[in-house]
């Protein structure tokens, strides 16, 4: 196993730092936060829309043949960007650009979340790996930004974008080509519900809480760059946002250990509706310092909600839809990302990075309070009674 995890490590270790790089690179050749934020928000629907397709045929398939496709269809993706971005192209032909960098990056996270279930059969173990996918992913989160921020002030600031689509084709090519990926054959060809692991009233309710989360970090990302640039410091702003990830994965660990609320049902709402909370704060301090601390303590309930939402698809996808079920979740957080980026760009550019941190808590509050409202439906789907028995068994408390 150990091919696959390096692969894949190389492989999403970008998945902030590209989309963080190209709004960046924009911003520094168009000059508007605006137009760079539309940009963004393109790539994420498009990241939206390829990663059930990816996942559904990663479920068909096994993963070699989709993941390969896909990493051929990115390289010509990025490369047309980046003609496009150095050749002042409207903004409708980069938008339309990014879309298709999102669409075709590949979903090596699904793949690889699901391929723990097929290697590990001892519940404690595959409990733990679900934690480090968590953990993982802000570390990535953490490397990401930081390193968009500084190589966005290399002499070609589009560097940052480039390398990071370098690493994430390397890293793709590698993970599907490795023994334990490749030995992932064909599985049940049976039709299936048009909406797929999405026809669960509970994977519904779990997107929701998802696209809060991705609603909320989608204006931090645009708000706190902005108010780098207001200061005179922009290479600071992918250093803000890797610090709020320092203490996500920090408290991460602890709550790892011990998390609450014990209820699935009770803890989507609440960590959403916390982390809108300590996001309002951001609003509150005039220095960089200030604003530092803030993030420090919004981070704290990131790595919690994202360690819960890859808990909370054992509970609720049908089953033998785990990659779908997890490019369901990628949808919606990279929905909620993209409208959060459109909207956070416009009101910094009009009103200041303080009202995107407040209309980010406000939104945030609402969709918390909507998933609280559909709680009940966090339970596992309906099946055959000895499936559903076995299955209940070994999760937790819902």
């Amino acid at each position: 196993m150990t091919r696959p995890i390096v692969a894949s490590v190389l492989g999403r270790l970008p998945i902030a730092m590209v989309g963080l790089s190209a709004l960046l690179y924009v911003q520094r050749e168009t000059g508007s936060f605006a137009v760079a934020g539309l940009v963004s928000a393109g790539s994420l629907v498009g990241v939206s829309l390829g990663a059930v397709g990816q996942g559904r045929l990663i479920d068909r398939l096994g993963p070699t043949r989709p993941l390969l496709a896909v990493v051929a269809l990115f390289a010509t993706a990025m490369a047309g960007l980046t003609l496009a971005i150095e050749t002042h192209a409207p903004t409708w032909v980069l938008v339309l650009l990014g879309g298709a960098i999102g669409i075709t990056e590949p979903q090596i996270g699904s793949a690889s979340r699901a391929l723990w279930g097929r290697v590990l059969t001892d519940e404690g173990v595959h409990g733990a790996a679900l934690s480090y996918e968590a953990i993982s992913m802000e570390t990535f989160f953490i490397l990401g930004p930081g390193l968009a921020g500084l190589l966005v002030a290399a002499p070609w600031p589009g560097t940052g974008m480039i390398v990071g689509g370098l690493c994430m084709v390397t890293g793709g090519v590698l993970f599907a080509l490795s023994p334990a990926v490749r030995s992932w054959g064909p599985t049940s060809t049976e039709r299936r519900a048009a909406l797929g692991a999405l026809a669960s009233p509970g994977m519904r309710t779990l997107a929701l809480a998802v696209l809060g989360f991705g609603v909320v970090i989608g204006f931090i990302e645009v708000a706190v760059p902005a108010a780098a640039t207001e200061t005179g410091e922009p290479t600071l702003g992918g250093l803000l946002l890797s610090l709020w990830s320092v203490s996500s994965v920090a408290f991460g660990v602890a709550y790892s250990l011990r998390p609450w609320p014990r209820r699935m049902s009770l803890r989507l709402p609440a960590l959403l509706a916390g982390f809108a909370l300590l996001v309002a704060l951001s609003a509150v301090p005039t220095t960089l310092w200030g604003l530092a601390l803030a993030l420090l303590l919004a981070g704290a309930l990131i790595t919690p909600q994202s360690a819960t939402h890859s808990a909370a698809i054992e509970i609720v996808a049908p089953k033998g839809t785990a990659a779908e079920a997890f490019g369901w979740v990628i949808t919606a957080v990279t929905l909620g990302l993209a409208f959060g980026q459109s909207v956070s760009g416009f009101l910094v550019e009009h009103y200041g990075p303080a009202a995107s941190f407040l209309a980010a808590a406000a939104i945030g509050l609402t969709l918390a309070a909507g998933v609280w409202l559909l709680r009940s439906t966090v339970r596992p789907p309906r099946e055959d009674s000895y499936s559903a028995g076995l299955r209940e068994s070994h999760l937790p408390v819902v």
